[in-house]
């Protein structure tokens, strides 16, 4: 066992709450903690045949809250328990009636300042990763996949949160890490033992965050209060672009909060055309908006009932797949269909110039995206 402090943590340092379930990459399945009375079970869900369905993989005693589960793409359920003052990891399968567990090990937590919490799931789906957040620094975990259980890859300076893969490769994380009082996008190069090149920096007292990416397009979702200081904003901005981030003023509704949960993949020349799927909470609960970077409107469309909140993943045909679960349908998946792509605005008015839409640039303001120099930069072939 190799000694870290941690504790079960959302990672969801934006506000947001985590979402009803957690998605593969490539959509076949979803894993949860389930309801059934006042206790907690892990379940998987199949998504990729004709029918969703369910398997519950209960264990010997109902599990704790903050338990996490994240699904592999071999069918296998990744669960993450803190047992007497360590973080247990194991792998959960269906055996006919029963379950079965295999365990991967366990990480010592001697200090109860440091959080760990799961990354979202890697592209392959066959690794999960984690990080283990201390008072000045943040170590990366392989925890699922590797030869000899839980494996600490690196530890760089920072406080980090959120977690998003930039590639299909899995080489790729970008993480929002607070140095000195302000939280910067970095880029973790998992083939370079963990090396941190420069993400995403639009103004020097900024907060950037990245909150999303599609590997396909390049498109980036992000938060930043760069155009309004202490109120961060959603802006988008593309890979390997030397355009700047843009803020549009539809992503800001009043009295709710807006987190992008899904980019529709495929659109490889055409970021700006990308549906984003958006779980807006407000005063009368949550539903789903659709936006296109193209597009000046935020689609409202209203979520299935029992709708897994913040959980979705998008078909590269424009349909967006919403789990849910109800006393009626206990496992099921709905489809909305992307409203239809509005003309573009006539070239006078190009859809990147929006009034109070660009990021205030600094003389020496580094692009939205990795510094030329950076190992990501040499991945970016548009």
């Amino acid at each position: 066992m190799t000694a870290c402090a941690i504790e079960p943590s959302t990672g969801h340092e934006d506000g947001a709450a985590p979402p009803g379930c957690t998605i593969t990459a490539d959509g076949s399945y979803a894993a949860r903690l389930a309801r059934s009375g006042d206790s907690l079970f892990p379940e998987r869900w199949t998504l990729d045949g004709p029918e969703p369905y369910a398997v519950p993989l209960p264990g010997n005693q109902p599990e704790e809250p903050g338990t996490e589960v994240q699904p592999l793409s071999d069918g296998r359920v990744l669960i993450h328990r803190l047992v007497d003052g360590r973080h247990a990891f194991s792998l959960l399968y269906p055996t006919g009636p029963g379950t079965g567990e295999l365990p991967l090990g366990a990480v010592e937590c001697p200090d109860g300042d440091t959080r760990l919490s799961l990354l979202p799931p890697a592209p392959c789906g066959e690794r999960a990763y984690a990080v283990a957040v201390g008072a000045g620094s943040t170590a990366l975990w392989l925890v699922a996949g590797g030869a000899f259980g839980p494996e600490r890859l690196a530890e760089f300076p920072g406080r980090c949160s959120g977690g998003v893969w930039l590639d299909r490769a899995g080489r790729m994380l970008a993480l929002d890490r607070e140095t000195g009082g302000r939280t910067k996008a970095v880029v973790v190069d998992l083939e370079r033992g963990g090396e941190v090149s420069p993400l995403l920096q639009i103004a020097a007292g900024s907060d950037d965050r990245v909150l999303l990416a599609d590997p396909d397009s390049g498109l980036l979702l992000i938060r930043s209060d760069a155009p309004s200081p202490g109120s961060g904003r959603l802006g988008w901005g593309v890979l390997g672009s030397t355009l700047p981030v843009r803020f549009p003023e539809c992503l800001r509704l009043p009295d709710c909060a807006v987190t992008p949960f899904a980019i529709q993949p495929g659109q490889v020349l055409t970021p700006e055309g990308c549906a984003v799927a958006l779980r807006i909470d407000g005063p009368l609960g949550s539903w789903v908006g659709v936006w296109r970077p193209a597009e000046r409107r935020v689609h409202h469309l209203a979520a299935p009932e029992g709708w897994l909140t913040g959980s979705g993943l998008w078909t590269p045909e424009g349909v967006l797949r919403l789990p849910y679960a109800t006393a009626a349908v206990p496992c099921g998946v709905a489809g909305l269909s992307a409203p239809a792509r509005e003309e573009k605005p006539e070239k006078s008015a190009p859809v990147s110039t929006e009034p109070e839409d660009p990021a205030p640039a600094e003389p020496a303001a580094a692009r939205p995206v990795p510094l030329q120099q950076a190992p990501l930069g040499r991945l970016v072939t548009k």
